[in-house]
């Protein structure tokens, strides 16, 4: 009996990462040229509900119609070069490829609030998980550590490149107080950092990646928001915690969660998380 494609290999080769970290890089750029096409634009903006039983809107969860026509043009991309392969995105429930080993989450804008205002923080981000583990990644980010727009991307084991130039971080040994992301600004202010919250996870951990900034905390994210931004800071040097409801501990891999009756699943998604240099992520830990 012959097993199915995506269960012969138990880790995938260099070559096959790198076929599907190009196709990320890909969908990044695509995403992004949609996004600075829109921006400034007048286009149409809805909101999520907030409790669906008393049929409530939450102002918080803006959705314009640039994520969903940029998810459309994602997956159909996507599902001509890997068809087998499983996608999770924000804004589109449609859930194919759900027993794949490859799963691709997808964030078609992370940071929609800013973008709908005209606040030029945010990102798209797509991720690569293969069993879990963060595989590949690419975000596009509307700032960057080379003063433009571009993207982020790396495969695991490789290096961490800003359109496909290697980004080694620096760091000015001048500089006693650096920056952290925090989701409440004044969390992390008496632990020896500058604290931002640019209102995109994907965006703070390119940044991280990159070494703009030193560590990122983010209190909830789904899962689309940060395994892209995952796979980059494990590139770039950094490490990754999570919170499992009784203490940090190392993340290796993203697992299916529960929500509500629903049975387990990969969207489901949501610790706590910490990314950035070991030293920091320990010090962010002990908030």
């Amino acid at each position: 009996m012959t097993e199915p494609a995506h269960k012969i290999h138990d880790v995938p080769d260099t070559a096959e990462l790198a076929d599907i970290e190009a196709l990320a890089v890909e969908l990044a750029t695509l995403a992004g040229r949609e996004i600075v096409a829109a921006f400034g634009t007048i286009f149409a903006v809805r909101y999520k509900s907030g409790d669906a039983a008393k049929d409530v809107v939450s102002l918080r969860d803006p959705v314009s119609e640039i994520d969903r026509r940029v998810e459309v043009l994602i997956r159909e991309r996507l599902s001509a070069q890997f068809p087998d392969h499983g996608i999770i995105g924000e804004e589109l429930a449609e859930r194919p490829g759900r027993n794949s080993d490859f799963v691709w989450a997808v964030d078609p804008i992370d940071g929609t609030t800013n973008f709908v205002n005209g606040f030029p923080l945010f990102a798209a981000s797509i991720g690569v998980l293969h069993r879990g583990r963060p595989a590949a990644g690419a975000v596009w980010c509307s700032v960057s550590h080379a003063l433009r727009c571009g993207v982020y991307h790396a495969h695991a084991g490789g290096k961490l490149r800003f359109d496909g130039v290697d980004v080694t971080p620096r760091v000015n040994a001048s500089v006693l107080r650096r920056l952290a992301g925090v989701p409440v600004v004044a969390d992390a202010d008496e632990a020896g950092w500058e604290t931002r919250k640019t209102g995109s996870a994907a965006l703070e951990c390119a940044l991280v990646a990159a070494g703009s900034l030193e560590v990122a905390r983010f209190a909830a994210p789904n899962i689309w928001d940060v395994a892209g931004g995952v796979a980059l800071v494990q590139a770039g040097g950094g490490i990754v915690h999570a919170h499992d409801g009784k203490g940090w501990t190392p993340m290796q891999a993203f697992s299916a969660m529960t929500r509500g009756t629903e049975a387990a699943d990969l969207r489901f998604w949501r610790r706590p998380v910490v990314v950035g240099t070991p030293t920091a992520v320990r010090r962010m830990g002990g908030l």
